[in-house]
């Protein structure tokens, strides 16, 4: 997943920025809500974590914007403020959640995950595609019960085609999502992570549609688990 953090303070965004690529995920930053409201209309984000009090143009004022345009991109506020008034100006202009400085970082990374999961439709923290089962609080994988260790460019690739399921998924759109703004992107290099994946899973789950790129499909994915039991 591709996150976006906007925060005009240099000492919170970096430890924003840190925490969300620890946990697993591509981040890109910026420092103003004017380089925040161009990254938000020109990247694919997954979601975004936006500070309504920012230098050039608010918060609020970029939210707006986005939505007025039709982009749907997950938005969590972050502010100072701590006003009811506030709060409602922040949902009537499109974010889907809030959270108030100060704040543990724990916290927000279980609101990101949870945004994450249900712009993707899933309930949990758990997903499963047949005997394949990720958590995204733990970050762990596992098939039939069994621990799978992953790379964290694996686990990301993963995640990302676990999250939509029973969708195609092309090369480049996962190009544009498992890697950050600076990253040297090379689309080549997802076909050696599936093939690294298939290995260690060890489950043939991940299907490639010739000509559009890769489907989970978790119907076949039970098929096959069925199939290998018997």
């Amino acid at each position: 997943m591709r996150l976006l953090v906007v925060e005009d303070d240099r000492t919170l965004n970096k430890q924003i920025v840190t925490a969300l690529e620890q946990a697993g995920y591509a981040v890109d930053a910026a420092m103003d809500g004017e380089e925040g409201q161009f990254l938000g209309e020109t990247e694919p984000y997954d979601a975004i974590i936006l500070d309504l009090g920012l230098p050039k143009v608010d918060g609020v004022s970029v939210l707006t914007a986005w939505r007025r345009e039709g982009r749907k991109t997950p938005v969590i506020i972050l502010t100072a403020r701590d006003r009811w008034s506030d709060k409602v100006q922040g949902f009537d202009a499109g974010a889907d959640d809030y959270v108030t400085k100060p704040f543990h970082m724990e916290e927000l990374l279980a609101r990101v995950r949870a945004l994450l999961r249900r712009s993707a439709g899933h309930a949990t923290s758990e997903i499963s595609c047949g005997p394949v089962k990720l958590d995204t609080r733990s970050g762990r994988v596992a098939v039939d019960g069994n621990p799978v260790k992953l790379t964290s460019h694996e686990y990301r690739l993963l995640s990302y085609l676990m999250h939509h399921m029973g969708r195609i998924v092309s090369r480049g759109e996962l190009t544009e999502h498992l890697y950050d703004q600076d990253f040297d992107r090379d689309s080549n290099t997802i076909e050696v992570f599936i093939g690294r994946l298939r290995k260690k899973l060890g489950v043939d789950i991940i299907q490639t549609v010739r000509g559009l790129g890769y489907l989970l499909d978790a119907s076949q994915a039970q098929a096959t688990q069925a199939q290998t039991k018997t």
